[in-house]
């Protein structure tokens, strides 16, 4: 009799042990794990990343005052630590001569930075630099409408809790001084600083010819300018001014050009005095003997 409870001790016990082990491998065949594997892994961690609906926000009726629509997500109100959206959206279309162009919901213009990277995405905008250009962030749990952007050009990068959006792997910023829907104030800025097109490349640059670079066409091009960039001193220092068409546009810096084919400059304001045809970048203005520009036109 003896023999026999423990025998039917150690069995229970067998078999007890044998049920633990078969639940826990149940559980990881679930998706879970012990702690010791990727966070990302779990299902409250990919609940977290932002989702995708193809179309506008108001097609979804998505509440305006907790996505791109509420009163300070237009850059030029936005608080200066950067906000989550609840829900973002990118639109393609055209604004002012930049065409394609990647707006959000409201209409303002998203740009991407030279000193960035795209492969792998990372920002080097912060502190005072994210005041000026508020990076484009979408919160975590959020969602990413899609109008005329591929979802294949869309990812995201972890930042201040929630997570910034790239294009084409270029994290993407607004403008703090486009003041209204449509404005292309960022256009050039300091030569690093372009809109972005729906596939990541800098908007207004024929095609992205100079995508490395500031924008020099190569040698014989002759396509009319949509934008220029204008710096204070010789050799491209700053500060600067980005100035896009079309028709004439006031000049503040005549130190040096940064221009992606051709357009007239004037000695004089609204287009008038002297004038003088440009095409490619210009390193010293006043050497070629025009050191005082205060009008730009853009086609012809």
């Amino acid at each position: 009799m003896f023999r026999t409870r423990t025998s039917t001790r150690a069995a229970y016990l067998t078999a007890l042990a044998t049920a633990g082990v078969l639940l826990l491998t149940a559980c990881k065949g679930n998706g879970y794990d012990d702690g010791a594997g990727d966070a990302a892994a779990s299902p409250s961690a990919a609940a977290a990343g932002p989702s995708f609906q193809n179309g506008t926000a108001r097609q979804h009726n998505a509440q305006p005052n907790s996505g791109d629509l509420a009163p300070d997500a237009a850059p030029a109100a936005a608080p200066k630590k950067p906000v989550a959206r609840s829900w973002v959206q990118l639109s393609a279309g055209r604004a002012g001569a930049l065409d394609p162009v990647v707006a959000n919901g409201a209409g303002f213009t998203l740009y991407r930075f030279d000193k960035d990277s795209a492969q792998p995405s990372k920002s080097t905008c912060f502190d005072a630099c994210a005041s000026t250009w508020p990076p484009y962030l979408v919160a975590k749990g959020g969602k990413v409408f899609l109008d005329g952007v591929p979802k294949s050009a869309i990812g995201f990068i972890p930042r201040d809790d929630a997570f910034q959006v790239t294009v084409g792997g270029w994290p993407v910023y607004l403008f703090s001084k486009d003041t209204k829907p449509g404005d292309t104030n960022g256009q050039g800025v300091g030569g690093t600083w372009f809109g972005v097109t729906p596939d990541g490349k800098k908007a207004g640059q024929g095609g992205g010819s100079g995508e490395q670079g500031g924008g020099t066409p190569a040698p014989g091009a002759a396509k009319p300018a949509t934008s220029a960039t204008f710096f204070d001193s010789a050799g491209f220092a700053d500060p600067a001014e980005g100035i896009a068409g079309p028709g004439c546009k006031p000049v503040r810096f005549s130190g040096s050009l940064q221009i992606s084919g051709t357009a007239k400059i004037w000695d004089g304001p609204n287009c008038t005095g002297t004038s003088r045809e440009v095409q490619g970048d210009v390193k010293d203005l006043a050497a070629t003997g025009f050191p005082a520009v205060q009008s730009i036109r853009f086609g012809g």
